[in-house]
């Protein structure tokens, strides 16, 4: 791999700025005009105009998905003081990062708080894509600009520009880390790369200030080891979705935020899938990513929590997605012999 650790850093930390919840080393700036600026539409409400049978059907989906139209839940057992499980999203927009009053007094009666992962730190990112170059990149000859068409190249290339990665090292990368650096639109990349926090961060910025100690349930490299061990047809078939969308991205972040606002926790899997669909690459590339990076983590997240409601008096926050279902944070608590409440 011809690049310098600094480009590889930083390509990740702005990667990771979205999907991993990236730290900075500033207290979170106060509103301004580079953050009214982001503008978008919601998809959703587009899809109902382009595609109204399709909507209907994620939205009739979404309301019968268990445990989908709540983000803060009390989770509680006898003889045990309760704990709380918030789901987040990982990106800094201020309708987000505000924490209900209900949020802030979870957060202040609790002993400790828990979130994905505590160490995001650059030191800590370089350190894992480290230990991640080898399944960061081909090692037998195969390159995105022949698995890509050239015109699916050029715009990948475009978009994570030159300077975070040059064309002959993006050619020879793998495509869930190629899919990493498209994750975040351009203007969330601005925020975070301006120090803004993400609502992860903000929690644990909170709870600092509370005296209550943070703790993580993963680490940066189990987390880039889950979207490593991705089937190679799958990652190349979500890294062609990425690309088609290229140009949703602000309305992508916009979607992800106001259906957050709404509690339409539900809805955000099955517009993802409908996304896809459109941009021609079916619901089955994302098969392993959800039994992977969803499924499975949610049961090692629910285990690695238990660690801390068993003491009573945790607040845990993880992705807002690990949530509903029958294969969700809040049941799997309940399979644990919790009761789990919905706050809002």
């Amino acid at each position: 791999m011809r690049t310098t650790k600094a480009s590889r850093g930083l390509a990740l930390l702005v990667a990771l700025a979205t999907s991993l919840s990236l730290p900075s080393a500033h207290s979170e700036p106060q509103p301004s005009a580079s953050r009214a600026s982001c503008t978008g539409l919601n998809l959703l409400d587009t899809l109902k105009a382009s595609d109204p049978a399709r909507h209907i059907r994620i939205v009739e989906e979404s309301q019968s998905l268990e445990n989908g139209n709540a983000v803060l839940w009390k989770i509680a057992r006898p003889g045990q003081p309760p704990s709380y499980l918030l789901g987040t999203v990982h990106l800094s927009d201020r309708r987000v990062t505000r924490l209900s009053n209900a949020a802030k007094n979870a957060i202040r009666a609790s002993k400790s708080v828990v979130i994905e992962n505590a160490d995001l730190s650059a030191e800590a990112a370089s350190r894992a894509y480290a230990e991640a170059t080898a399944s960061a990149v081909f090692s037998d000859g195969r390159s995105l600009e022949t698995l890509l068409s050239k015109d699916e190249f050029e715009r990948m290339r475009k978009s994570v520009g030159d300077g975070l990665v040059p064309a002959e090292t993006l050619r020879v990368y793998r495509p869930w880390i190629v899919s990493l650096m498209l994750s975040a639109s351009d203007c969330e990349r601005r925020r975070i790369l301006k120090g803004y926090r993400v609502f992860d961060m903000v929690i644990a910025d909170r709870a600092r200030v509370n005296g209550i100690p943070v703790s993580g349930l993963e680490t940066t490299e189990q987390q880039l080891a889950a979207l490593a061990s991705l089937p190679d047809d799958e990652q190349l078939g979500m890294l062609r979705a990425n690309i088609a969308m290229l140009d949703e991205n602000e309305n992508l972040r916009e979607t992800m935020v106001q259906l957050y606002v709404k509690r339409q926790i539900g809805a955000i899997w099955g517009l993802q899938l409908a996304l896809a669909e459109r941009a021609g690459v079916p619901a089955s590339a994302y098969a392993s990513f959800r039994e992977t990076v969803i499924v499975q983590r949610n049961r090692k997240m629910r285990d690695a929590a238990l660690t801390h409601t068993e003491k009573g008096g945790a607040f845990i926050a993880v992705g807002a997605l690990h949530l509903p279902g029958k294969t969700g944070l809040v049941e799997l608590f309940r399979e644990a012999g919790y009761t789990a409440t919905p706050i809002e």
